[in-house]
């Protein structure tokens, strides 16, 4: 962003949230995203689970990552799309941007997804600044998980044409030795 800009430093400040977020998703150190988001935060996560109070970020990462999760570990690229907007006298702003989430599954597959995100940052009644609300998405109908469940359902398929074209002409022979 343009150096010149008067509203640089809320900006960088702005950005090291994003930083800090990216930092404790991909060392997996969730309990320190809990500094990032106002008390009485409103996330919708990727997967459309709604989270409410801080306290409730590093249960909902400790559930999909621990003992027994779907993943083994995520790694997150944010970017947003321009500047926050800032309102209210600089006390509030609207950001969105892009994500780039790799995820390595437990059962050792990888799934890269692209999502879109829209925050609404605000200026805590301690000066830092933190996220309200925010909201993750993905485009389901380009979906990586889809994608390789209809690969998967077209491989299924072609194997038994195959195997049921094998049995047929298998059946086919047999029933004309019986003939003869």
């Amino acid at each position: 962003w343009a150096a010149n800009d008067p509203d640089a430093a809320i900006h960088q400040e702005l950005r090291s949230i994003t930083t800090g977020i990216e930092t404790a998703i991909n060392s997996g150190k969730y309990a320190s995203l809990k500094q990032y988001f106002h008390k009485n935060m409103r996330v919708t996560t990727i997967n459309q689970e709604v989270l409410s109070v801080p306290e409730e970020i590093e249960p909902y990462f400790n559930k999909w990552f621990g003992p027994g999760g779907y993943l083994k570990k995520l790694h997150m690229t944010l970017t947003s799309d321009a500047p926050t907007e800032l309102y209210g006298n600089k006390t509030w702003g609207i950001v969105r941007g892009k994500g780039v989430e790799k995820y390595h599954l437990s059962d050792q597959r990888y799934f890269e997804m692209t999502t879109r995100w829209t925050a609404t940052v605000i200026r805590d009644q301690d000066g830092k600044w933190r996220i309200l609300s925010l909201h993750i998405g993905t485009n389901f109908l380009d979906n990586p998980v889809i994608n390789r469940i209809e690969t998967s359902v077209m491989r299924v398929g072609i194997g038994a044409a195959v195997a049921g074209l094998v049995l047929g002409v298998v059946i086919m022979l047999f029933l004309r030795r019986r003939k003869k």
